[in-house]
Order: C-alpha cells, then structure tokens, then sequence
C-alpha cells in the first residue's frame, strides 16, 4: 500500500526484454537505507518487487499484464520515473490510499499556468472516468492529486510548485502518456451496490441499497 506521496525521482538505466516481459534496472536519486530484496515500490504508480539490490540501484520484473496495461511498454532508457517506498503502519498517510494496482492510462491534453498553479487536463477513457468526482482523488503516474473536474473521458487536477518539482507530472508535455489509479472506494462501493457476487458468496449475502435502506443507510 502507498500514499501517493512520492519520495523522489529515479533513472531508468536498462531495459532486459524477455518476451513480452522486461526487467527494468533503476537509480534511485535518494538512499534506499532499510529497503530489502522483495520489498514494493511503486514505480510512476505501479506496484513492483525489488529483485536485486545494490545501493542506490535496484531492478524490477515487470509481467505481460503489466507492460501492457501501463506505459511501461513505451519506456526508454534515461527515462525520469517517480518513486515511492511501501507505506509503513507507523506513516503518515499524507495523499490518499493507494494500491499501486493501475487501472489503466490517460493523455495530457491540456497544460495552463493559474498563477501559481500548474493546471493540467488528462484525457481518459469511460471505464476509468466512471470512478472519479469532484474533489476526489487519483494517482497520476503515482502521485495522489485532487480533481477539479470531471466528466465523462477527462479530468482536471491543480499542482503546485513542490509537486512539479519533486515529480514527472510537472515534467510532461501535451500529449503524453501517464498510468492512472482511480479511488479503490469507489470500485468496491459500486461492486457491492450493483450486487455482482464474488465466487463462493452465500445466497443472499451481498451488499445492495435494499440492504442499505433496510438496515437504516439510506432513506426508504
């Protein structure tokens, strides 16, 4: 589990092609002091296993479903890439909770300065728009941010100078490619609500707004 609050940048250094798999080899800009083999990191939003580890550098195993479903199957080496460290019981959970699981991807197609303020608008598909709100959050590339806005195949968010600076977000041009995690609440609030079973659910077990209403969560 992550927060979305990036602890710093890295460098993609090398590429390993096994099939429709990679290995990726990254530099670190920050000490990974307590970090151990086997231990998750989420690399520009998704969830990755240290396999090897020597300093600053560590490599990553990335499967089929993962290049295909992330922008990692158009990475290039010198690639800048946003790091975060597994969340600790002990953290301060800072963003918002964050799986490291990627739903999926957006496009930039909108970047305007407000002031202070970095303004960025991000085309995506239906399947994803679905679960954002107005003042929700979302993982770009890893990075818990807050939308402005929303419809139905975009969303606007707002980041301040910190953020482009310690990220890639303020680094994209219009047109790029990012890795996208919706709220985990909203999916599992719809799966409950629309009373789709999981494999072995008892009959009659489900969560739906009968329940709800019934049991006083929502007006009859």
């Amino acid at each position: 589990m992550f927060t979305g609050i990036i602890e710093g940048l890295g460098t993609l250094e090398s590429i390993q092609t096994s099939g429709k798999a990679r290995r990726f080899g990254i530099a670190a800009d920050f000490d990974l002091d307590g970090t151990r083999i086997g231990d998750s990191i989420a690399v520009n939003g998704a969830c990755l296993t240290a396999v090897t580890l020597k300093g600053r550098r560590f490599e990553v195993d990335l499967s089929p479903e993962s290049v295909e479903k992330t922008t990692f199957g158009n990475a290039r080496i010198g690639d800048r890439i946003n790091l975060e460290r597994a969340l600790r019981l002990s953290d301060r959970l800072d963003g918002h909770l964050v799986s490291g699981h990627v739903d999926g991807m957006g496009r930039l197609k909108g970047r305007e300065i407000q002031s202070n303020a970095i303004v960025l608008t991000f085309a995506v598909p239906e399947h994803l728009a679905r679960y954002m709100i107005q003042k929700g959050s979302v993982a770009v590339d890893g990075v818990s941010l807050t939308i402005n806005a929303c419809d139905s195949t975009s969303f606007q968010v707002s980041i301040i100078p910190q953020t482009a600076k310690m990220t890639t977000v303020g680094m994209k041009s219009v047109g790029a490619q990012v890795n996208i995690e919706t709220d985990m609440i909203g999916k599992y609030v719809e799966r409950f609500t629309m009373g789709r079973k999981a494999s072995g659910e008892p009959a009659g077990g489900r969560v739906d707004l009968s329940l709800l209403a019934r049991t006083g969560f929502l007006d009859h």
